[in-house]
């Protein structure tokens, strides 16, 4: 009864948290085209500016609203982390990259990000996901990575890729700690701390670029401002963190793999780019590398678990037969 009810409880916690992961992620997956509109109105370092700053406006809004307290100073390094790399360096870095090159090229940092996130987070934590884990997670990179590269028509290493290694880097590193910090903390209020962090940045950031990039108040341009300012930069991180927290950074890292395919797919909606023929065969080896490295991080269940009423049962025959009778 005590083994089946822990199960009940545990098993809707772990669906919410990859539900929520997932959600996290289709939120992302609108990040680049989102970029691509923006850029349409506004130059790399006003968007990283002003998504930034709207993104504070917004989360410190919530702050105030609920009454949250400043977290402990053990969370400071923490959220400062989450702070460089999720609210300034991933967006200015993937911004620059976007600027100079396709959207379908610049999805190979979200290829290779899960991968680098969960490294960093076993590093960070001391953590040891088993091999398979490892292996798929290696694997699923590898068909994002060669897909990318593929339909890139094998560009070689260019200014972007160093943007976009930069972004990969930061990013994994804002990730994970972010993952951990929603342990202790709601996983809104960490990137909600996290961009309230930022905001002397972004705000000087902003100011300095608006006054010598040019602005054009497209309705592409404001549309993908606003997204990228409260989706990419906030919202979706709300969902994400709390995703990483119940599930764990690794796992859902994982289930990122689909997200340079989902982008792919906005991509030819919304920015009438050419879908390459090779993506249903690598959305389908990524979904098997998302399902291995789920399989591979979850938790083993022991082959006999001890009700109560077992569990007394060599108690009563240690105490009449001795410890002759008592159950190995």
């Amino acid at each position: 009864m005590s083994a089946q009810n822990s199960a009940t409880v545990l098993r809707p916690i772990a669906v919410t948290g990859s539900a929520q992961a997932a959600l996290g992620v289709l939120s992302f997956s609108f990040s680049f085209p989102a970029t691509a509109w923006a850029l349409e109105g506004f130059g790399p370092w006003t968007v990283t500016g002003l998504r930034g700053v709207l993104a504070a406006l917004i989360a410190g809004a919530c702050l105030l609203a609920t009454g949250a307290r400043v977290p402990p100073r053990s969370a400071w390094p923490g959220l400062a982390a989450v702070a460089a790399g999720c609210a300034v360096g991933f967006p200015l870095l993937s911004t620059l990259a976007l600027r100079i090159s396709s959207t379908a090229h610049s999805a190979v940092v979200i290829g290779l990000l899960p991968l680098a996130t969960a490294a960093v987070a076993a590093l960070r934590s001391g953590s040891r996901p088993p091999r398979a884990f490892w292996l798929a997670a290696l694997a699923g990179a590898a068909v994002v990575l060669a897909f990318t590269v593929q339909q890139s028509g094998g560009a070689g290493f260019t200014t972007a890729d160093l943007y976009l290694f930069g972004a990969l880097v930061v990013c994994a590193v804002g990730y994970a700690e972010g993952g951990r910090l929603a342990h202790s903390l709601p996983g809104w209020q960490v990137i909600a701390w996290g961009v309230v962090a930022a905001l002397p940045v972004t705000a000087l950031t902003g100011a300095l670029a608006l006054a010598v990039e040019p602005v054009h108040w497209t309705w592409h341009g404001v549309t993908g401002l606003g997204y990228l300012a409260a989706v990419s930069q906030f919202g979706g991180f709300v969902v994400w963190y709390r995703g990483m927290a119940a599930i764990g950074v690794p796992r859902a890292s994982q289930l990122q793999l689909a997200q340079p395919l989902l982008t792919l797919c906005w991509a030819v909606l919304l920015l009438a780019e050419t879908l390459p023929a090779t993506a249903v065969p690598a959305a389908l080896a990524v979904v098997a590398c998302i399902a291995a490295t789920q399989r591979a991080a979850r938790p083993k269940t022991p082959a006999t678990v001890r009700t109560p009423a077992t569990a007394q049962a060599p108690a009563t025959a240690q105490a009449s037969s001795g410890p002759r009778g008592a159950t190995p």
